[in-house]
């Protein structure tokens, strides 16, 4: 054999046990957007997209009807509340006269229950009764009765008051004696006479302060009342803030009023028979 040289046949370099890692190049930084430019205004901010939501308004149809309806309420509330505020006789009427008014609305209301009940049991009497022909009779005169009071062509006592208006200054006039029988018969006035003549539904008064004549007949001062009623509603009916009472003595007219249980109106009106009315059951 020839001395050769044997070669080496490990194909592999000597390598270190401990190879240190490749570092990685570090990666470039990005650019920050400018704000200024179009990349920056691609990103709407929070206020932007606040303004964007609120202008233009976007108003749907049920939106502007709803709308419409509460500016009809608002505006149907404030014209109520201008007119409840406007001045009025009771605006300064003090708690006690506003107690009284209001116990005098009741009374009004209890004597129309009163009626109503009665009305209900006339009714009754009649489906019920055995003879109803002659219950029918009875209730007939006694409906007759009441409107004879009513008419004036039957005389009536009973419970009231008596008005007496003395005007000195000579300054009442008629339609204030007017408003004294119109307050009246609101209070529940049956029977009302004015020095002797016999007020009813159609009695009139006319004339000047002085001067007055109710009915075509002549009447001065002192004018009395002599009114059959309930006179705990007739007194306080009369006495009201802005009433008759208070009405008279801006006018230097004074006015008393006295309750008694026994009151008299014996004026009489001659019966009336209409030209062309006739009863349906003749």
């Amino acid at each position: 054999m020839s001395n050769e040289e044997t070669p080496n046949l490990d194909p592999k370099p000597n390598r270190d046990p401990h190879p240190e890692p490749a570092s990685m190049p570090d990666p470039a930084p990005s650019p920050e957007p400018d704000p200024g430019t179009e990349s920056g205004r691609g990103q709407p901010t929070g206020r932007q997209r606040l303004m964007a939501g609120l202008w233009p308004p976007r108003v749907t149809r049920a939106q502007l009807i709803v709308a419409v309806l509460l500016f009809g309420l608002g505006l149907g509330l404030a014209i109520q509340v201008r007119s409840t505020s406007d001045t009025g006789a009771l605006r300064g009427a003090r708690q006690e006269d506003l107690v009284r008014i209001l116990d005098e609305l009741d009374d009004r209301t209890q004597r129309l229950e009163d009626e109503k009940a009665l009305l209900e049991d006339q009714r009754t009497e009649l489906e019920n009764s055995s003879d109803q022909a002659e219950e029918a009779r009875k209730q007939t005169l006694e409906k007759e009765r009441q409107l004879g009071i009513l008419a004036g062509t039957v005389a009536a006592q009973g419970p009231g008051i008596t008005l007496t208006v003395d005007d000195g200054a000579g300054a009442v006039e008629s339609d204030m004696l007017l408003d004294a029988i119109q307050e009246l018969r609101a209070a529940g006035a049956e029977a009302i006479q004015v020095n002797g003549v016999r007020v009813v539904a159609d009695s009139y008064f006319s004339g000047d302060a002085g001067d007055i004549e109710v009915d075509g007949k002549k009447i001065r001062a002192p004018y009395r009342f002599k009114v059959i009623g309930k006179p705990q509603d007739l007194e306080p009916a009369l006495n009201i803030p802005g009433g008759v009472v208070q009405t008279l003595e801006k006018e230097q007219a004074t006015a008393a009023v006295t309750r008694s249980q026994k009151i008299v109106v014996d004026a009489l009106r001659p019966p009336e028979r209409p030209d062309y009315a006739r009863s349906s059951s003749q």
